[in-house]
């Protein structure tokens, strides 16, 4: 494989802006890819490839490198540079390119992969509370959140059948697999730019992790319903909801990010979805004029994400243990206020995208033993695990409210 000098070094920009500045990988990439608008679609992966490959491997790369944080331009071309010899890639005579010890990379390589937190390029703090948490299941948990993941669609049944894009998606050379577990899913066969068909365009289909399609549809809704999801971001699983009611009933989709809701509005219009009214928490007045009047309510409980490490790598760098406790207190109270949304005889889903036991049984158990607690029984859970689904993490429990 050849290297391109400007490829490399658009690599090497987005790695700086991650590393050094702080900013997302998918926003960097975002605006990176658009250096360029002579690059083809092989261009923009290897650029987009390369980034969250060293962005997932950072701890493991910069020991081999032996390169700190902040890093200069120099280290940055050396974590390149380990990148691309332990991929068998030979590393071009740039001035920007150190002479490359090929075999001393290698061996440290296989020495420090003996050790779990280099191995899987983990901050100490989250490697220790992962084998708190989950004992002899966090290695391979984390082994799975190491991997890329597969870009999975959810057919709109507002527009069209999983067979019907499936097809449609076929005509434009873009191969997809049916999932059967999943009744909505369809999964890539191999990367492509989806956002360009026609399909995307015409809203026959969101792009939404098999995991995260599960969660609406333990909500068990029904056309006609008054539906809140109360944390509801931009929207993936409000317009999953939408679908299953047929567009007939209420969903009145809440958020405390006025950005998150317009683009929620965006979307439901590509989607054909006509039952959605956003309301952007300013105040507790907002949620508190719902109380006792929903059928269903879906909290998507802000969590540290840690199931889906795995489409974002630079969690794992960002995240730091101080959030983990703020966010479960968080919860807790998300908990108390949104649960007083669900009228008598009606039912609530809580789910993360976390495989913390902390944000999740542990969070519901801890709910259901308080006064507002019990006034709901667990009717079931589920926790999806990324070692055995092959997707992200997520954890979700069904409650109902008593009569």
């Amino acid at each position: 494989m050849k290297l391109h000098r400007n490829l490399v070094f658009a690599a090497v920009d987005a790695l700086g802006m991650i590393f050094n500045d702080g900013e997302q990988a998918d926003k960097v990439l975002r605006k990176v890819l658009k250096f360029d608008k002579r690059w083809g679609s092989r261009d923009r992966s290897f650029i987009a490839e390369t980034v969250y490959d060293i962005v997932r491997w950072k701890r493991l790369y910069s020991e081999i490198a032996e390169v700190k944080a902040p890093y200069s331009r120099p280290n940055l071309f050396r974590l390149f540079a380990v990148w691309a010899t332990l991929r068998g890639i030979e590393v071009p005579d740039w001035k920007q390119m150190e002479p490359i010890p090929t075999r001393r990379i290698k061996g440290r390589f296989d020495e420090l992969s003996k050790i779990r937190k280099y191995k899987e390029s983990i901050p100490d703090w989250m490697d220790e509370m992962g084998e708190k948490a989950l004992g002899k299941k966090w290695g391979a948990e984390l082994a799975a959140l190491n991997t890329q993941a597969q870009v999975v669609l959810r057919a709109n049944s507002l527009k069209a059948t999983v067979k019907e894009v499936r097809n449609t998606l076929a005509d434009q050379d873009i191969d997809t697999k049916i999932l059967d577990t999943h009744p909505d899913a369809l999964e890539l066969v191999e990367r492509k730019n989806v956002f360009t068909s026609e399909a995307f365009k015409n809203g026959f289909f969101e792009v939404q992790d098999a995991s995260s399609q599960k969660v609406a549809r333990m909500l068990e809704v029904e056309p006609g319903m008054r539906v809140v999801d109360a944390c509801a971001g931009a929207g993936g699983k409000t317009l999953h909801l939408a679908a299953l009611m047929q567009n007939k009933g209420q969903i009145i989709a809440m958020d405390i990010y006025s950005g998150k809701l317009r683009e929620l509005k965006r979307r439901s219009k590509r989607a054909g979805a006509h039952n959605i009214e956003t309301r952007e928490i300013t105040s507790t007045k907002v949620f508190k004029k719902l109380y006792n009047s929903a059928d269903r309510v879906l909290i998507d409980a802000p969590c540290t994400g840690l199931g889906t490490i795995k489409r974002n790598p630079d969690l794992k760098w960002k995240l730091q243990p101080e959030f983990v406790d703020k966010v479960v207190q968080r919860q807790a109270d998300i908990l108390q206020n949104y649960s007083k949304i669900v009228k008598d005889g009606g039912k609530m889903v809580y789910a993360t995208c976390s495989i913390l036991p902390r944000e999740n049984q542990e969070q519901v158990q801890a709910f259901l033993a308080t006064e507002q607690g019990q006034k709901f029984q667990l009717e079931k859970e589920e926790t999806v695990s990324p070692a055995k689904s092959g997707y992200d993490g997520f954890y979700m429990a069904l409650l109902s409210r008593k009569q």
